[in-house]
């Protein structure tokens, strides 16, 4: 069969057969497109994947690279904890036990619940407003023994929370303000993603009715 392929404007490529004429947006946003119409239980995973690379950056700076993470940074991972295992769950799971839209939704919210988390963080860094969280206090001074002094002291020296942690040398992005650019992406992503597979399946509700 004779086929012949041309452009046709910087954007469309058109494919001329016997068959009617096509036109595929080819491009970035064309990639961008693709991602949005994954299956939700492909979007599960990923959200997983994406939560797992977050968390693992930062306990390779803990472990590997030596840096001392403040009460605060502590907490910042629970939420990605929790979408791993958001995410592992809509990928293995059927959809008729559990809707994927809605473990999707619930990753949504954890996702902003992250960037809450980073941006009280990033306040605290900035001088804003102070730690909630009591662990990141000065300790009280034990007027006791050397033994006992000795006996309270952690194990690892405790990191002020006001004091920011820098990942990439002359990068003047401390963790918490990537971590709470990352939570932003991620949760818009979610959000689009979700937006997009409604709109979808209303207009295919509309199509099939008579």
């Amino acid at each position: 069969m004779f086929r012949s392929v041309y452009m046709d404007g910087p954007m469309f490529v058109r494919v001329t057969s016997p068959e009617p004429m096509l036109l595929a947006p080819i491009g970035k946003a064309g990639h961008i497109a693709a991602m949005m119409q994954i299956s939700t239980r492909n979007a599960c995973l990923l959200c997983a994947l994406a939560a797992g690379a977050a968390l693992g950056i930062a306990l390779a700076s803990e472990y590997w690279g030596g840096l001392v993470p403040c009460a605060l940074c502590l907490w910042e991972r629970v939420p990605y904890r929790v979408i791993i295992g958001l995410g592992a769950l809509g990928f293995v799971v059927q959809g008729d036990f559990l809707p994927r839209r809605l473990i999707l939704l619930l990753i949504l919210l954890t996702a902003l619940a992250a960037a809450g988390a980073a941006f009280v963080h990033v306040g605290v860094e900035q001088g804003y407003w102070p730690s909630p969280l009591p662990e990141c206090a000065a300790q009280a001074i034990d007027f006791g023994s050397i033994a006992d002094r000795l006996r309270s002291m952690p194990e690892r020296p405790a990191k002020p929370c006001d004091e920011p942690t820098f990942l990439i040398p002359g990068l003047p992005l401390s963790m918490a303000s990537m971590n709470l650019i990352f939570a932003l992406a991620f949760a818009g992503y979610v959000a689009i993603y979700l937006w997009n597979n409604t709109s979808r399946r209303q207009r295919g509700n509309q199509g099939s009715q008579p």
